[in-house]
């Protein structure tokens, strides 16, 4: 999962993870030392960037987390596509304004595996189909479980090469970045 120990004076213990979408980002928190994750919230979009970078900082501020896990949309055949190049070109420029360590983490089916988890929107009033409000609230519930999803994935994955075992549902497609390789 890489070291999350560059760069930071202290040792790193908590992590946001991240599930990057068009018009929200999912974040979830992870313990390195519990190797747990947790859905913590979803947030809307900035405008720009620094904006996303701006709420990401004070995310990890007031969670104390010192390093962020960012899924990376692979095509199925496990390259690299548009999406994932925006996604990493996303991620480089808010690890950099934050400072914080990166890894990336394959995140191929995680929005499917969230919504499996969490199972279907609630009906609406009478029975009827589900209102806006509620569909945007299922929606969110599904960005901030599926960065859970990326992160405990991450951290089992650390968590296996530390004892040399493979962990389920796993790929090798972690990769690590830290933020001042930009140059």
């Amino acid at each position: 999962m890489g070291d999350f120990g560059r760069g930071v004076s202290e040792p790193v213990r908590r992590v946001l993870g991240i599930d990057l979408g068009e018009k929200r980002i999912g974040v979830a928190l992870g313990d390195l030392e519990l190797g747990t994750a947790a859905p913590l919230v979803t947030i809307r979009r900035a405008r720009t960037t620094q904006g996303d970078a701006r709420t990401l900082v004070r995310l990890a501020s007031e969670q104390r987390a010192q390093a962020l896990v960012v899924g990376l949309p692979l095509d199925k055949d496990g390259t690299e596509g548009p999406q994932a190049k925006l996604t990493r070109e996303w991620a480089m420029a808010v690890a950099s304004a934050t400072g914080m360590p990166l890894t990336f983490r394959d995140e191929r089916l995680s929005s499917v595996r969230a919504e499996e988890r969490i199972g279907s929107p609630p009906r609406g009033r009478s029975g009827g189909p589900p209102s806006a409000s509620q569909r945007d609230a299922h929606r969110a519930r599904i960005d901030r479980e599926a960065a859970a999803l990326i992160l405990q994935d991450s951290l089992d994955a650390r968590r296996a090469e530390a004892t040399n075992q493979t962990p389920p549902n796993q790929s090798d497609d972690s990769r690590s970045e830290k933020p001042d390789d930009l140059a």
